[in-house]
């Protein structure tokens, strides 16, 4: 039987589903990733991401987990298109002429990461602003508290609540464009690794052990895959994701570092907390990142794009 065609619209369709599902199932500890990364030594205010959790929940009630929640929503889908149209584009031009070798699936993964950027940074800049909001606030409160009941002095940029479109809105009248792309580099030097990991070791852990009758791996193997397959990329390129959080961060507490761009922000980091601090929330960003290929393999395992794009006219099932 000849191989199994992977209708790319349908491989879209599957992405954008799982990204959505997988996005409003972790998102919680998402947000949690994002304050442990953070906060400094001096400023801590989480002891560990279930204590984040409780706290966030107390303060803020059930919705301040979800914080953020809708810019990811609203992007996710373009940002998973983006990326997986891209890795198949340039697996498809690298194997025309030769083997689709281990470097070339690296390459192709490195050309992905690139291309997905340009969702991803405005995305991830809008996220974090609003996710981080509450623990600035809750800072700000310890240390009146602390001080007698006054008014503490914080470095803040922004403590009101604000929507992502009213934050969008400011950044590109004071800063213009680039404002949505503050941290570019850091999130080029997260995604590229990411992808040139991710895509050549689900690859091969995919076509190891049995296949089935249409050639494609069963859907435990593939499960598997992904998960190991994502929190391996995840937690190799944690170090550069806790460089990014902070620099995309307007917002500073007391006592809190302002970073001039990723060599700074490094040498800050080792100086004044250790290289244990580059591991932040790496458990957080494991957890975050093994469900949601879980969830993108049920999806595809599903084909509920494939069902999707047969109700459409003119389409065969």
């Amino acid at each position: 039987m000849a191989d199994k065609q992977i209708s790319l619209p349908a491989k879209l369709i599957n992405g954008g589903i799982a990204a959505l599902i997988g996005v409003t199932c972790v998102f919680p500890i998402d947000l949690t990733k994002t304050r442990l990364q953070n906060q400094q030594n001096g400023s801590r205010i989480y002891a560990s991401m279930s204590d984040c959790l409780i706290k966030t929940i107390r303060s803020e009630g059930f919705c301040g987990m979800y914080r953020g929640a809708a810019v990811n929503l609203t992007l996710v889908t373009p940002e998973k298109a983006i990326k997986l149209a891209a890795n198949d584009f340039f697996r498809h031009q690298l194997s025309t002429l030769q083997k689709l070798t281990l470097v070339r699936e690296m390459l192709a993964g490195c050309g992905a990461g690139t291309c997905q950027v340009i969702v991803t940074t405005p995305m991830e800049m809008l996220k974090i602003q609003l996710q981080d909001a509450g623990r600035i606030e809750a800072q700000r409160k310890l240390i009146g508290q602390h001080a007698g009941g006054g008014r503490a002095k914080v470095n803040v940029v922004q403590l009101k609540s604000l929507t992502a479109l009213q934050l969008s809105r400011d950044l590109l009248k004071d800063k213009g464009i680039t404002g949505l792309y503050k941290g570019l580099g850091a999130t080029l030097l997260r995604d590229v690794p990411f992808s040139i990991i991710y895509f050549p070791l689900f690859a091969n852990l995919n076509s190891v052990g049995r296949r089935n009758a249409d050639g494609s791996a069963p859907f435990c193997i593939s499960f598997l895959a992904g998960c190991f397959a994502g929190c391996a990329a995840a937690v190799a390129v944690n170090p550069v994701d806790v460089v990014k959080t902070r620099l995309q961060s307007l917002a500073r507490g007391c006592h809190e570092d302002i970073y001039s761009g990723v060599k700074d922000c490094i040498s800050k980091i080792l100086h004044h907390e250790g290289p244990s601090a580059l591991l932040k929330g790496s458990y957080c960003r494991a957890l975050v990142i093994a469900p949601l290929f879980g969830i993108a393999q049920v999806v595809y395992f599903l084909g509920v794009g494939e069902f999707v794009l047969s109700l459409l006219p003119g389409q065969k099932c």
